[in-house]
């Protein structure tokens, strides 16, 4: 009977257990397996810990004093677990360097959108916004490994700006999976818009220039779900907007990759027309699964043997490709080439691949030890500049909603209109510029805690910062020529005149006379108003003897309610309409007839002067005796 009992009380524990187990433990921990991590990667099972499945089953309680000591156990240890996994929780957010941000979103009505909440989140943090900038980012057909590729660049970034290591071992471990950008196998797109790393990575040139390095990613061009619009409208922005375009491709340069670039880039060869300078900067080939090394080896030497024998101008050409060449020349600042082998067939036959470097061919991983360094090594960084001028943080954000107001209508835009767009946002930024200039100089002279200037002097200095700023714009080379600046020189004198008020009225404050007109005036008016009652009342003309009275009245009551509400500061729209009625008064009625007074009385002085000064001479010359 004994063996029997036991047997029941262990199917009954082992019951409690499961049900309780089914309860106490959350959702998210019982199906973690089904769940995608941050990356859209599927992580493996984790398997349950059995411990208190089989420490409660194999125990046999002898009372149900037993059970009720071993159940608060029991959630002791699963609290405790959940403990660990807030743990490592918090330990992935600690160590998380990063994530992408789609900065363009591409619409499946083939529209773009600018999310300038994102970009701004990104480009306007208070380190980084005043930072020179460097953009490098990655176009070309979908599905050959841009996201891909872009990861390794992240590994580099982390390893050199941020760890400051100096050693070769920024590739990683031979175990580590690879992560950052989303990218996986397959024949379907992954990437769409543009995306953008969130961090950014602040260094130093040796040349002691502040600057940011920003890393792109790209919509993969030439897809089924994408238009001829859709792959020049992305690869013309990440061209205009980077100061590195590296232009992904599969096994070779051919002739069609070096036409959809002439098409992408002929707003180049316009901006080339108008500014007298390449349009673009630093343009990377790479060449991808590059199979034939016998006749180019893998790396730069090998991509500068092959881009030579491709951009080769001749005679025997067609005139067409001669053109074609010549225009890519013109369009860029820099050219270069680097072939890359194969990453090896068995990781692109595996579904299941994940980055590491140990499934990866020996000539891959050591030519990119050879290529990223040779685009993200400091001696090597090429800061974003337009029209001459280098681009910060904060402008690029200006750029970027110009080029992308482009694109908002229903054709295709023509080159000219991105050159309108650059030139727009290049004197915008002219426009910002020397405006900050103007507001420097003016608060140096009237601004915060200095004294009160007299208004003609006010004045003059107004017009001597208007001169410096506008001599700062025109100075600015800018795009787009003179005529089309006008404009926004125009602009800057309207921005400029209506801070000047602001100023002027900062300035007339700190007057302490102008501060007394309101009082002066009610007191002047009952004064007047008092005199006049008893003329009036003297003289028997009562009815305007009252008016004045009343008048009087009026100005005393107006004092008072003006002095409470300095005194108190409440109703201050009130004592604004009693400052304002006080100004009117003063401009239209009583400045006047002070000022005509002055000047007869002044007038009157002179005259009487002038005629002293002519009876004393002529006295003088009548009183002289006369000689013989």
């Amino acid at each position: 009977m004994s063996e029997k009992r036991n047997k029941l009380y262990r199917h009954r524990v082992r019951d409690n257990v499961t049900r309780e187990n089914k309860q106490e433990i959350p959702v998210e921990r019982r199906y973690r397996h089904e769940l995608p991590d941050e990356f859209g990667m599927v992580s493996r099972a984790t398997k349950p810990p059995m411990a208190l499945l089989d420490e409660n089953v194999n125990r046999v309680p002898g009372n149900n004093r037993y059970q009720e000591i071993e159940r608060p156990a029991r959630r002791e240890k699963i609290e405790k677990l959940s403990t660990m996994d807030s743990s490592m929780e918090k330990k992935n957010i600690k160590e998380d360097k990063g994530h992408p941000v789609q900065v363009v979103l591409a619409h499946p009505n083939h529209t773009f959108e600018l999310d300038e909440e994102a970009l701004s989140d990104i480009l306007l943090q208070d380190d980084i916004k005043d930072r020179s900038v460097v953009v490098v980012s990655v176009a070309g057909a979908f599905r050959k490994g841009k996201s891909f590729l872009l990861d390794f660049f992240l590994r580099y970034m982390d390893s050199k700006y941020i760890d400051k290591q100096t050693d070769d071992s920024w590739l990683g471990n031979d175990d580590e999976p690879l992560s950052g950008f989303s990218w996986r196998g397959g024949s379907e797109r992954e990437t769409t818009g543009i995306l953008m790393w969130s961090k950014v990575y602040p260094t130093t040139l040796p040349n002691g220039e502040k600057i940011a390095v920003i890393l792109m990613d790209t919509q993969g061009a030439f897809d089924s779900q994408s238009t001829v619009r859709d792959c020049a409208t992305v690869f013309a922005l990440s061209t205009m907007l980077s100061s590195v375009q590296i232009f992904n491709l599969s096994s070779n340069i051919q002739e069609d990759d070096l036409q959809h670039l002439q098409l992408f880039t002929e707003y180049g060869r316009l901006a080339l027309e108008k500014s007298g300078s390449t349009p673009f900067q630093r343009l990377q080939f790479l060449v991808r699964d590059w199979t034939y090394p016998y006749e180019a080896e893998y790396g730069a030497d090998g991509g500068f043997k092959l881009l030579q024998r491709r951009l080769e101008v001749s005679d025997m050409q067609h005139p067409e490709l001669q053109s074609l060449r010549k225009h890519i020349k013109s369009c860029f600042s820099d050219i270069s080439c680097f072939l890359m082998p194969h990453p090896g067939l068995k990781i692109a036959t595996n579904p299941k691949f994940d980055g590491r470097l140990s499934e990866i061919e020996t000539d891959f991983k050591k030519q990119l030890r050879k290529l990223i360094p040779t685009l993200l090594a400091p001696e090597n960084l090429v800061t974003k500049k337009i029209n001459g001028q280098s681009v910060k943080a904060k402008d690029l954000v200006a750029y970027f909603k110009c080029y992308i107001e482009i694109y908002k209508g229903d054709e295709l835009p023509q080159p000219k209109s991105m050159l309108e767009a650059t030139a727009e946002a290049n004197n915008l930024s002219a426009v910002a510029e020397a405006k900050d200039l103007y507001l420097q100089l003016m608060e140096c002279v009237c601004g915060g805690t200095k004294p009160f200037l007299a208004t003609a002097h006010l004045e003059s200095e107004h017009k001597r910062c208007v001169e410096k700023a506008i001599y700062q714009f025109s100075n600015k080379r800018k795009m787009g020529g003179d005529d089309f600046s006008e404009k926004y020189r125009e602009k800057l004198s309207k921005d400029m005149d209506e801070a000047f008020l602001q100023f002027k009225a900062h300035n007339e404050s700190k007057n302490i006379f102008k501060a007394a007109r309101t009082p002066a005036v009610f007191f002047t008016i009952a004064i007047i108003t008092y005199i006049l009652s008893g003329v009036f009342g003297l003289i028997g003309i009562y009815p305007v003897a009252n008016f004045c009275n009343l008048t009087m009245g009026v100005a005393l009551l107006t004092l008072a309610l003006w002095a409470y509400i300095r005194w108190s500061g409440e109703f201050r729209e009130v004592g604004t309409q009693i400052d304002a009625l006080a100004s009117a008064m003063w401009d239209n009625f009583m400045k006047p007839i002070y000022q005509q007074f002055v000047e007869k009385s002044v007038s009157v002085a002179v005259a009487q002067a002038t005629e002293a000064a002519t009876n004393v001479t002529m006295s003088a010359v009548n009183g002289k005796p006369k000689q013989s």
